[in-house]
């Protein structure tokens, strides 16, 4: 009990500051002391028990063991074969036990990756959540026409463009296909570029031929100003769905691996078996056929490279079994996702799962709901990356500029629910109502809710919380048409500049950019 409770004498307000403390209110909170930052630790929500990731876990060493993967590339099968593994009569690459358990203990548990603006660097495996984007979306929904088009290499660069200022989507997947990319070397290494120019976040892309993965490192090494400058600060992870399911290696896939591991460069690694079609439908047989995918892949790159930055990208993707659709949004989705995340945080490795697949083809109540509950539990599932978890619609046939801001203000409020609540005896604020209760009756001006307006609660920036008849006089307007006049203006004014012009003109004239140039300085359509 306090000494002002004790004599029953009425607490004494502190004096002065009040203007100097609306005015730091006004300029916003230092990063540190914001509602929500990147990177709160998960892991509250747990689908499995520890006997059943346990179960997992022996089940997928069993089917590697047994089973083991088919069409393994020649680097697979030398450095497995030499660790004791063998190909089988079906020409089935055989992984023991002992192979798989001594690549985990090897495997990098935490790594960096980097932004080009070192500010922006992800630690990851570190047991914090970071939300960002991936995908091969082949379509943009079209705000104005109510349809979708075809995606290009210049919605890549723009949709690069806008997620450098979204504050809740902490790393950058490339999320569009350019189709107006005549061959797969011109696709791999102009996306590469767009991305790279388009923000200074840690980004992401995929490469067909592993040819492409050493023309955008050489790339990469330009753009940083020299020599073997990524590999020191590798900021493009390779998105490698590296797996045919059932227990295939992609041949090529398997081939740009190999060459990421020579080129330092980082790899998510996929298993996207769909339950009920490439992998059992049983959810937890595909988890474990998956995971086994996964390890594999694990098994051969710490062959090659022990402590090779890897995340374990364990992806079931769940059917609709009445036509065999995939169902990115589902409940079935959600608790899949996050029972990945949780396995796979369970064997000390990096994470990263899928979310926020919503199957509705337009940002609508249903792109809502179901983009909000695999997020959200994926994010207190502890995955250390959450995908695709902004922008995508259609089960990732289709991207969206709006969607993409939209789901900004989504990521922002999971990650605060992440970030849980802080109980100190300061937050407690037995003082607090102590002073009001003897004082002015409420909180309204208390320098508590006024110092935690902006370090306790977040607000959304399209969301909408006015009142109906101030709704009204607003205009109105729906949350994709606010959400457009914010792209709008991003994308009309926002050019990044982390790469600077002289350095753009030596990689223009060393690498087939097909951008524009003045696209980098001013938009054509927005």
């Amino acid at each position: 009990m306090s000494e002002t409770a004790k004599t029953g004498e009425a607490p004494r307000r502190r004096s002065g500051g009040r203007a100097a403390r609306v005015a730091a209110r006004a300029a916003g909170p230092a990063e540190d002391e914001r509602a929500v930052r990147p990177g709160y630790p998960g892991g509250r929500y747990v689908p499995l028990t520890e006997s059943d990731c346990a179960q997992i876990y022996e089940t997928a060493l069993g089917l590697l063991e047994d089973i083991g993967m088919g069409s393994p590339v020649d680097e697979f099968v030398e450095v497995v074969t030499a660790a004791s593994g063998r190909m089988d009569e079906d020409d089935r690459l055989r992984f023991p036990r002992s192979v798989v358990e001594g690549a985990i203990a090897t495997a990098a548990k935490t790594f960096t990756w980097h932004g080009l603006d070192d500010n922006r660097s992800i630690e990851v495996g570190t047991g914090g959540v970071y939300f960002g984007t991936a995908g091969a979306a082949v379509s943009i929904w079209d705000h104005e026409t109510r349809k979708h088009r075809p995606s290009n290499l210049l919605d890549i660069y723009d949709t690069a463009r806008l997620i450098d200022t979204l504050e809740h989507v902490h790393f950058h997947g490339r999320t569009l296909v350019a189709r107006d990319m005549v061959d797969s070397h011109d696709l791999d290494v102009n996306t590469a570029y767009a991305i790279s120019m388009g923000t200074s976040k840690p980004v992401g892309s995929s490469f067909f031929q592993p040819e492409h993965v050493d023309e955008a490192v050489d790339m990469f090494d330009v753009m940083l100003g020299r020599e073997g400058a990524f590999a020191e600060r590798p900021f493009l992870m390779g998105h490698n769905t590296f797996v045919v399911p059932p227990l295939r290696f992609a041949e090529d896939a398997a081939r740009c691996m190999v060459a990421q591991v020579r080129r330092d460069m980082p790899i998510k690694m996929v298993s996207a078996g769909q339950a009920g079609a490439t992998s059992p439908a049983a959810l937890a047989g595909s988890l474990a056929q998956g995971l086994a995918e996964c390890l594999a892949a694990l098994t051969c790159v710490n062959l090659l490279k022990p402590g090779h930055p890897c995340v374990i990208a364990l992806w079931p993707f769940v059917s609709d079994l009445r036509t065999g659709a995939m169902s990115g949004g589902s409940g079935e989705e959600a608790v899949i996702h996050a029972a990945s995340a949780q396995v796979t945080n369970w064997l000390g490795l990096p994470s990263g799962v899928a979310a926020g697949m919503t199957d509705s083809k337009l940002p609508d109540n249903q792109a809502g709901y179901e983009k909000g509950l695999t997020v959200a539990l994926a994010g207190h599932a502890g995955s250390n990356l959450v995908y695709e978890s902004a922008g995508m619609l259609a089960s990732l046939l289709a991207c969206s500029f709006e969607a993409l801001v939209i789901d900004n203000d989504m990521l922002g409020a999971v990650n605060r629910s992440v970030r849980g609540i802080e109980v100190t005896p300061e937050t407690l604020s037995a003082q607090v109502i102590h002073e009001v209760v003897h004082g002015p009756g409420h909180f309204l001006g208390h320098d508590q809710t006024l110092a935690m307006m902006q370090t306790e609660y977040l607000y959304p920036e399209v969301g909408d919380r006015l009142n109906p008849e101030n709704w009204y006089d607003d205009g109105s307007r729906s949350v994709d048409e606010r959400a457009r006049e914010q792209v709008q203006q991003v994308l009309s004014t926002h050019f990044p500049s982390h790469v600077p012009p002289e350095v753009d003109a030596i990689v223009r004239e060393r690498f087939d950019i097909y951008l524009p140039v003045e696209e980098l300085t001013a938009s054509s359509r927005w």
